[in-house]
């Protein structure tokens, strides 16, 4: 670097540029030396980019349909009831009561298959449902784990257990009593799933379509219809579907007092206990859920 102006050989200053010329002391050096000047990138301003995780479009509109979704639902639901009984039990109430007997079965390691009246249920254990309910709950597991998901790694061990202590361990008289009180007793649990899936699954098609609200009917009409038989029976013991079922045989309450020893105040209050059981998960869910929808939209309204 020289002590004049690389341009007009006056003295040079301290300033970037020459003040007698107003030449480039830099770019003059560099068009001297090599013909022409090279451009020199100026430093770009750091840009901060915040990608916000807002799965839901609207969070203020999500905590509002989470706070109304599921007291409107069972509302709706015990109406659907009072109004048509036999409809809403055709309809929505016995295919979750079929699919109850069918998954006690199969934690029972019976092979079962569901239809809209009966269960139809192998009357020994067998390998192959026992290795296929094991397979897909190992497969829930390693995928949950993969995702960081580890409350559903949790629940599939918990399920894991429940099958081999149903498998291994209860008797075949046992076993069959479990999956006749499983109509309406695991009936009401699936339903009460149904229902909890309307806070799960942000970014999935089950909240992206019609699936979230899908589930959130089924399972409140259902539950609404198995519950509401056990309320009513707690005074009324006529309201019980007890007897024999053409095509089918016993109904589930003749068979648990008649042929597993329970007296009828017992299955009333065994279904109600399984019922209110429900209702007090399904709450924790429904606060979990609520809370978690006001938090974000609190930070989208802030």
């Amino acid at each position: 670097m020289t002590a004049t102006c690389p341009w007009c050989h006056a003295p040079r200053g301290n300033a970037e540029s020459c003040p007698r010329c107003g030449a480039n002391y830099a770019k003059a050096e560099m068009i001297k030396n090599q013909g022409k000047a090279v451009a020199v990138p100026l430093p770009l301003p750091e840009v901060t980019i915040v990608l916000q995780d807002r799965p839901v479009d609207d969070p203020v509109l999500e905590f509002k349909l989470c706070v109304a979704a599921i007291p409107a639902a069972l509302l709706l639901g015990a109406l659907f009831h009072y109004l048509t009984p036999g409809l809403q039990r055709i309809v929505f109430g016995m295919p979750l009561h079929e699919l109850g007997h069918a998954v006690a079965a199969w934690f029972c390691g019976h092979w079962a298959i569901p239809t809209l009246w009966k269960t139809l249920v192998a009357e020994e254990r067998g390998i192959v449902m026992p290795v296929l309910l094991a397979g897909g709950l190992g497969f829930m597991m390693f995928s949950a784990y993969k995702a960081e998901k580890i409350y559903l790694v949790v629940l599939g061990a918990v399920l894991l257990a429940v099958q081999a202590f149903g498998t291994f361990y209860i008797r075949d008289l046992t076993a069959e009593m479990v999956f006749t009180f499983g109509g309406d007793g695991i009936g009401m649990v699936l339903a009460v799933m149904l229902m909890a899936t309307f806070f799960f699954g942000k970014r999935t098609q089950l909240y992206k379509g019609w699936l979230r609200w899908g589930f959130l009917v089924i399972g409140a009409a259902a539950f609404s219809d198995m519950f509401a038989t056990w309320w009513a029976s707690r005074t009324d013991i006529g309201k019980i579907p007890y007897g024999e079922i053409e095509g089918v045989g016993l109904s589930d309450p003749a068979k648990l007092v008649e042929l597993h020893g329970w007296s009828v105040q017992m299955v009333v209050r065994r279904f109600l206990a399984v019922g209110f059981a429900c209702l007090a998960a399904l709450a924790a869910v429904y606060a979990w859920g609520v809370w978690t929808a006001w938090r974000k939209a609190k930070d989208f309204n802030s």
